[in-house]
Order: C-alpha cells, then sequence, then structure tokens
C-alpha cells in the first residue's frame, strides 16, 4: 500500500488495552483516567481479522502496543494467533517489562521475536518516582527473561527531557553497553501542542518516511499519531477503514486532541 505521498504503508502498531500497571508522568495523568469498557474493546478474533486484511495489502510489520499489553488476559494466546498469520515478517511487543519475567517465554514459544522495553533511568528512586510507585527491580528481571528467552534483539525505549547527554540518559546508555541492549533515545512529545522529533537510533517521528497505522484498543485507525482522525474498523469495516486511513495519511504530523499516549500506543 502507497499513501498519497508515495511512502509504503506496512507497518502496523496494535494497542490491545488502555490499561497500565505504572503510572508514568508523561503518559498518565495524577487524577487517573477512564478506562474503556470490556464491550469497547476489539476481541482478539477482530483483531487478527483486521490485521490479516492488512497484511494483505501489503503490511508485514507488526508490533503489540498498549497502555501495557502484559496485563491483558490471554496475551501470549493473541501473539501466536498474530504469529499464525502468513505475511507478518517482525512480530514484536513494547512492553514496559514489569511483568515480563513471568511471560517472556511463553510469548517467545507463541511466535513473538522480539521485545521494545521501556526504560528512562536506573536509579531506583528516580524510578519509582516517574512511574509513581514502580520497582526497577522487575524491569531488570524482565530484560533477563526476555534475553534468556531468545526475544532478540532487546531494545531500551529512554525517554528523554531534550537530550541524551542528561544524566539518566547518559546511566541509561551505559548500562545498555553492559548488557548488550540497544538503547533509542524518545524526545518527551505533546500530543496537543504537537511536540514530536525523530526518535534517536530509530525511525519514528521522521514524517516524510512514516510508514506506520496505529490500530486503538477500541477499533479506531489511526494514520497518525499526532493527528485526531481514526477510522472506526467496526463501524467502517476492515477493508473500507484500511484504504480510508491510508488515503486520509497526513504529509505530516500537527497535533492530537483526541487520543493520548495511554490508549494510542506512542
Amino acid at each position: 500500500m502507497y499513501d498519497r505521498f508515495e511512502r509504503k504503508i506496512e507497518y502496523l502498531r496494535i494497542s490491545v488495552t488502555d490499561r497500565c500497571n505504572l503510572r508514568c508522568e508523561y503518559c498518565m495523568p495524577p487524577e487517573g483516567i477512564s478506562l474503556l469498557g470490556h464491550s469497547d474493546i476489539l476481541t482478539y478474533d477482530e483483531i487478527r481479522d483486521f490485521t490479516r486484511v492488512a497484511v494483505s495489502h501489503g503490511v508485514s510489520k507488526v508490533r503489540i502496543t498498549g497502555g501495557e499489553p502484559l496485563v491483558r488476559k490471554g496475551i501470549v494466546k493473541l501473539v501466536e494467533m498474530l504469529a499464525g498469520v502468513h505475511g507478518i515478517n517482525d512480530l514484536s511487543m513494547t512492553t514496559n517489562a514489569v511483568l515480563l519475567s513471568d511471560f517472556a517465554h511463553d510469548l517467545k514459544n507463541a511466535g513473538l521475536k522480539r521485545v521494545n522495553i521501556s526504560l528512562d533511568t536506573v536509579d531506583s528512586e528516580k524510578f519509582r518516582e516517574i512511574t509513581r510507585g514502580g520497582d526497577l527491580r522487575d524491569v531488570i528481571r524482565g530484560i533477563s527473561a526476555a534475553r534468556e528467552a531468545g526475544l532478540d534483539p532487546i531494545k531500551i525505549n529512554c525517554v528523554i527531557q531534550h537530550t541524551r547527554n542528561e544524566t539518566d540518559a547518559i546511566e541509561v546508555a551505559r548500562f545498555c553497553m553492559s548488557e548488550d541492549l540497544e538503547i533509542r533515545y524518545i524526545r518527551r512529545m505533546d500530543l496537543v501542542r504537537g511536540y514530536f522529533s525523530v526518535v534517536e537510533g530509530g525511525s519514528g517521528g521522521d514524517c516524510s518516511a512514516c510508514n506506520r497505522l496505529r490500530l486503538t484498543a477500541n477499533g479506531k485507525l489511526k494514520p497518525c499519531l499526532f493527528n485526531s482522525i481514526g477510522f472506526d474498523i467496526r463501524e467502517l469495516g476492515y477493508e473500507k477503514a484500511l484504504h480510508m486511513a491510508v488515503d486520509g495519511k497526513p504529509e505530516c504530523g500537527s497535533h492530537n486532541t483526541t487520543g493520548t499516549f495511554y490508549n494510542i500506543g506512542g
């Protein structure tokens, strides 16, 4: 599939839940969130069936996101279902790794190829502060389990304020070097104000080469993270929603006043 600007659309990011077991300060508001109802969230069958349609039109790379995908019941089954879709060459997951030590081997056996793990500091107290109560030791155990399971390469997503030379970013980089992990620096973004930049060590944020679509947990297919538009796959049908999203993909991100990171998947 190609959009109006001749970008080849081949990457689908799927948010499977708006729930998370952390409350990171840049993702979750301090007052909490209004969670989706059970009936609003796409079933695993719906996710698989839509993915089949997307793959039949050229999607070959799929990433599972959240919220935190590992908090959704039966997530290993979904990985197995997606791994069975012929044509997916890269099936990955973004996770905070808090539960990864319990799931890593099962995820690998189900067909998951690799993981991206969010880690903004290796200071236990700062981690607890940023995540509003998280335990860094859980993440370290998750990273070890992912390595043992063969979920390679393990990529670390490190959110920075401005530059990779900030103290916490430097320490995370040292940790990654000692543990043979890849690191990606993601500058803090603001959906409403439209603040975003190219990911250092990755391709995100480069509008000229953007090849992705995003499916929210409640079935809205979004052609751009920094845009409010979305197409309901339940109301429109899978084929129509897919074509409308590709045709409606903007040349460049602007701002998003209808979504948030916890329910789009970043």
